[in-house]
């Protein structure tokens, strides 16, 4: 090196100065590269892409060639600045020659490639894949030493190979949906999140409680024709003596096809019913949405560990839970609230939680209860008297009316 020109120094340490910035906006567009636009690119049959992605795929060996090459250039290059600073300025100027080029490095080969290629990863990570997969393979036996050596230095201190970071869980997938609200719209990404949490969000959370729905005596035929002829609901469930003995599900479009066809009677309308389809109490919303598909059922009731019935879910239900609310029920929850001039709520405390917290934006628990009515009880651990207020995670309730030991009316406050 001592017979090299200055001239020649010079240009040797500004061509490895160049190569230190290569090697360093490669790693960090490697890094910061969008995976998943990579995906795309690659099924789209890009060259680049593919060996991009080839290349993250053995994570271990790319950062290991870009640190080895990366390593040697810069001692490489200050080797060379300690020559050049030796025959300008003699053996004095060697600390100052390492003062500049520290700077030097740090501006031009570091900070500054590696800013710009985090901005415009795709930019620079496409194109250095040629030269990054050459390195690769000529630094293979090297690197596969280091590896080792590191694989083997962290198992000392006990730290564990894991290869699971490109997974996602579903909290990372929803701050992904979040993120791309620019490309995703409104109404969509709040579908997608609702699917998301159709796994957190249980049968009997949306389920229509058992005291409300109707139910029929199939021995009883002038009951049952007199529900028939009044009922607004479009399936009665039906029992044979007791109510806990439920026997089936009648569909009113059936009924409504017998009398197009001029052939109704009871006997006729029962032989209509049709079989139970009973759900386990905690089963998942996008397990059972699983379930429907392949059995080709839309209804079903949610029973408990007893086998007794809780209440009754269907289809639309769970639909309605990741396209929102597109039914008539809508009403009924209106119903269920009403607002009061200051800025208070009346309320049925029979409404689910979870209507009640999306019609007034509040967040009140629903781990263990499912309805309002539920929740209070839980928390007071007894039957309230009238005018009892208690506050629920910033919610302020107080009980308005009670009937026969029997919470009818609450009223609601909120900090909103």
């Amino acid at each position: 090196m001592e017979t090299l020109s200055t001239f020649w120094l010079g240009i040797v340490l500004i061509v490895l100065i160049l190569i230190s910035a290569f090697f360093s906006s490669a790693e960090t567009s490697m890094m910061a590269i969008n995976r998943y636009r990579l995906k795309s690119l690659s099924a789209k049959n890009d060259t680049k892409a593919k060996r991009t992605e080839n290349l993250l795929s053995d994570i271990d060996s790319l950062i290991g060639t870009i640190l080895l090459g990366n390593n040697f250039v810069n001692i490489f290059a200050s080797s060379v600045a300690t020559v050049l600073a030796i025959k300008l300025w003699g053996e004095g100027s060697v600390v100052y020659s390492s003062i500049v080029l520290t700077f030097v490095i740090l501006i031009f080969a570091e900070t500054t490639p590696k800013t710009f290629a985090a901005k415009n990863p795709e930019k620079i990570a496409l194109p250095a894949s040629y030269l990054i997969e050459f390195f690769v393979k000529i630094f293979q036996p090297f690197v596969w030493i280091i590896a080792k050596l590191s694989k083997f230095i962290l198992g000392i201190i006990g730290v564990k190979d894991n290869k699971q970071y490109n997974k996602l869980n579903s909290a990372e997938l929803r701050m992904v949906l979040h993120d791309a609200k620019p490309i995703i719209a409104s109404n969509y990404q709040k579908m997608l999140l609702n699917i998301v949490d159709l796994e957190k969000v249980k049968v009997e959370d949306i389920m229509i409680p058992r005291h409300e729905l109707i139910s029929v005596d199939v021995n009883n035929h002038q009951d049952m024709l007199e529900h028939l002829e009044r009922t607004q609901h479009n399936r009665l469930l039906t029992y044979d003596k007791s109510q806990d003995n439920i026997t089936g599900v009648l569909h009113m479009r059936d009924i409504v096809n017998l009398f197009a066809r001029d052939e109704f009677s009871v006997e006729a309308a029962i032989n209509l019913i049709r079989e139970p389809y009973f759900i386990p109490e905690g089963t998942s919303l996008s397990i059972q949405l699983e379930h429907f598909q392949k059995l080709k059922r839309r209804l079903g009731l949610v029973v408990d560990e007893y086998g007794e019935v809780r209440g009754m879910i269907v289809f639309e239900d769970i639909l309605e839970e990741i396209v929102g609310q597109f039914t008539s029920n809508q009403s009924e929850v209106i119903k269920e609230i009403n607002k009061q001039k200051d800025g208070s709520y009346l309320v049925d405390p029979r409404i689910s939680i979870r209507e009640l917290n999306v019609e007034i934006n509040i967040s009140l628990p629903v781990t263990n209860a499912k309805t309002l009515n539920g929740l209070i009880l839980e928390e007071l651990q007894s039957i309230p008297s009238r005018d009892v207020s208690l506050k629920i995670d910033g919610v302020l309730i107080e009980v308005v009316q009670i009937t026969d030991q029997t919470i009818k009316l609450v009223k609601i406050r909120t900090n909103n």
